[in-house]
Protein backbone atom coordinates (compact mmCIF):
# COMPACT_ATOMS: atom_id res chain seq x y z
CA UNK A 1 0.00 0.00 0.00
CA UNK A 2 2.93 2.67 0.94
CA UNK A 3 4.54 1.73 -2.32
CA UNK A 4 1.53 2.56 -4.16
CA UNK A 5 1.23 5.60 -2.79
CA UNK A 6 4.75 6.61 -2.91
CA UNK A 7 4.58 5.51 -6.37
CA UNK A 8 2.00 8.11 -7.18
CA UNK A 9 3.65 10.82 -5.44
CA UNK A 10 6.62 10.44 -7.33
CA UNK A 11 4.63 10.33 -10.65
CA UNK A 12 2.29 13.50 -9.61
CA UNK A 13 6.35 14.91 -9.14
CA UNK A 14 8.10 14.06 -12.61
CA UNK A 15 5.18 14.63 -14.81
CA UNK A 16 5.43 18.68 -14.58
CA UNK A 17 8.87 18.24 -15.23
CA UNK A 18 8.21 15.77 -17.75
CA UNK A 19 5.79 18.26 -19.77
CA UNK A 20 8.61 21.00 -19.28
CA UNK A 21 11.13 19.06 -20.92
CA UNK A 22 13.45 19.71 -17.64
CA UNK A 23 15.97 17.05 -16.37
CA UNK A 24 15.78 14.27 -13.51
CA UNK A 25 18.99 15.39 -11.63
CA UNK A 26 19.55 15.81 -8.27
CA UNK A 27 17.70 18.98 -7.93
CA UNK A 28 14.67 17.15 -8.76
CA UNK A 29 15.86 14.36 -6.90
CA UNK A 30 15.87 16.91 -3.76
CA UNK A 31 12.38 18.35 -4.45
CA UNK A 32 11.00 14.98 -4.42
CA UNK A 33 11.74 14.36 -0.82
CA UNK A 34 10.82 17.36 -0.17
CA UNK A 35 7.60 16.36 -1.93
CA UNK A 36 7.06 13.46 -0.25
CA UNK A 37 7.54 14.31 3.17
CA UNK A 38 5.09 16.87 3.10
CA UNK A 39 2.65 15.00 1.16
CA UNK A 40 3.09 12.11 3.63
CA UNK A 41 1.89 14.56 6.68
CA UNK A 42 -0.97 15.58 4.78
CA UNK A 43 -1.94 11.79 4.47
CA UNK A 44 -0.91 11.43 8.01
CA UNK A 45 -3.52 14.17 9.11
CA UNK A 46 -6.11 12.34 7.43
CA UNK A 47 -5.80 9.08 9.08
CA UNK A 48 -5.24 9.89 12.28
CA UNK A 49 -8.41 11.83 12.69
CA UNK A 50 -10.49 8.90 11.13
CA UNK A 51 -8.63 6.58 13.52
CA UNK A 52 -9.25 8.62 15.89
CA UNK A 53 -13.04 8.53 14.82
CA UNK A 54 -13.19 4.95 14.79
CA UNK A 55 -12.18 4.21 18.04
CA UNK A 56 -14.40 6.79 19.57
CA UNK A 57 -17.18 4.67 18.13
CA UNK A 58 -18.11 5.72 14.47
CA UNK A 59 -18.62 3.50 11.70
CA UNK A 60 -15.68 3.53 9.49
CA UNK A 61 -17.34 4.93 6.59
CA UNK A 62 -18.63 7.96 8.67
CA UNK A 63 -15.02 8.32 9.91
CA UNK A 64 -13.34 8.26 6.68
CA UNK A 65 -15.62 10.75 5.41
CA UNK A 66 -15.84 12.71 8.23
CA UNK A 67 -11.47 12.95 8.20
CA UNK A 68 -12.02 14.10 4.57
CA UNK A 69 -14.29 16.85 5.14
CA UNK A 70 -12.59 18.21 8.47
CA UNK A 71 -9.02 17.33 7.04
CA UNK A 72 -9.82 19.36 4.16
CA UNK A 73 -8.92 22.80 5.14
CA UNK A 74 -5.98 22.10 6.94
CA UNK A 75 -4.47 20.13 3.81
CA UNK A 76 -5.36 22.83 1.52
CA UNK A 77 -4.10 25.62 3.77
CA UNK A 78 -0.52 23.99 4.45
CA UNK A 79 0.21 22.85 0.47
CA UNK A 80 -1.04 25.92 -1.09
CA UNK A 81 1.71 27.81 1.78
CA UNK A 82 4.25 25.32 0.82
CA UNK A 83 3.43 25.72 -3.42
CA UNK A 84 3.29 29.59 -2.82
CA UNK A 85 7.00 29.06 -0.53
CA UNK A 86 7.64 27.76 -3.92
CA UNK A 87 7.08 30.08 -6.64
CA UNK A 88 10.48 31.98 -6.33
CA UNK A 89 12.15 28.69 -7.20
CA UNK A 90 9.74 28.38 -10.18
CA UNK A 91 10.22 31.84 -11.61
CA UNK A 92 14.20 31.83 -10.81
CA UNK A 93 16.33 33.68 -13.31
CA UNK A 94 19.86 34.40 -13.72
CA UNK A 95 22.96 32.43 -12.75
CA UNK A 96 21.96 29.37 -11.70
CA UNK A 97 17.82 29.25 -12.45
CA UNK A 98 17.70 26.27 -14.13
CA UNK A 99 18.60 24.44 -11.14
CA UNK A 100 16.05 25.80 -9.29
CA UNK A 101 13.44 26.20 -11.67
CA UNK A 102 14.03 22.37 -12.22
CA UNK A 103 13.13 22.08 -8.10
CA UNK A 104 9.90 24.19 -7.95
CA UNK A 105 8.57 22.37 -11.16
CA UNK A 106 8.60 19.23 -9.29
CA UNK A 107 7.60 20.52 -5.76
CA UNK A 108 4.83 22.46 -6.95
CA UNK A 109 3.47 20.65 -9.66
CA UNK A 110 3.76 17.23 -7.27
CA UNK A 111 2.03 19.07 -4.41
CA UNK A 112 -0.65 20.41 -6.65
CA UNK A 113 -1.13 16.72 -7.89
CA UNK A 114 -0.78 15.01 -4.75
CA UNK A 115 -2.77 17.38 -2.54
CA UNK A 116 -5.62 17.30 -5.24
CA UNK A 117 -5.49 13.36 -4.62
CA UNK A 118 -4.79 13.31 -1.36
CA UNK A 119 -8.23 14.13 -0.22
CA UNK A 120 -10.14 11.24 -2.73
CA UNK A 121 -7.40 8.65 -2.14
CA UNK A 122 -6.61 8.52 1.40
CA UNK A 123 -9.74 8.19 2.76
CA UNK A 124 -10.66 5.52 0.61
CA UNK A 125 -7.59 4.19 0.99
CA UNK A 126 -8.19 4.32 5.08
CA UNK A 127 -11.29 2.43 4.96
CA UNK A 128 -9.88 0.03 2.19
CA UNK A 129 -7.23 -1.17 4.94
CA UNK A 130 -8.94 -0.82 8.03
CA UNK A 131 -12.17 -3.27 6.85
CA UNK A 132 -9.41 -5.77 5.57
CA UNK A 133 -7.51 -5.72 8.66
CA UNK A 134 -10.57 -6.14 10.71
CA UNK A 135 -11.75 -8.92 9.23
CA UNK A 136 -8.41 -10.32 9.24
CA UNK A 137 -8.34 -9.91 12.92
CA UNK A 138 -12.12 -11.22 13.61
CA UNK A 139 -10.83 -14.63 11.51
CA UNK A 140 -8.00 -14.83 13.62
CA UNK A 141 -9.93 -14.32 16.97
CA UNK A 142 -12.01 -16.91 15.32
CA UNK A 143 -9.70 -19.79 14.84
CA UNK A 144 -8.04 -18.98 17.67
CA UNK A 145 -11.24 -19.98 19.42
CA UNK A 146 -11.97 -23.36 17.57
CA UNK A 147 -10.61 -26.23 19.58
CA UNK A 148 -7.20 -27.60 18.26
CA UNK A 149 -7.03 -31.13 16.64
CA UNK A 150 -5.35 -33.51 18.42
CA UNK A 151 -4.23 -31.85 21.65
CA UNK A 152 -4.26 -32.81 24.72
CA UNK A 153 -5.15 -36.29 23.78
Amino acid sequence: MLLLWLRRAVASAFYPAYMAQLENDVYSQIGLVMLIGLAAKNAILIVEFAKDQCESGKPLMDAALEAARLRLRPVVMTSFAFILGCVPLWTASGAGSVARQIMGTIVIGGMLLASSVDILIVPANFYLVERISRALRARASALEMLPSAGKGD
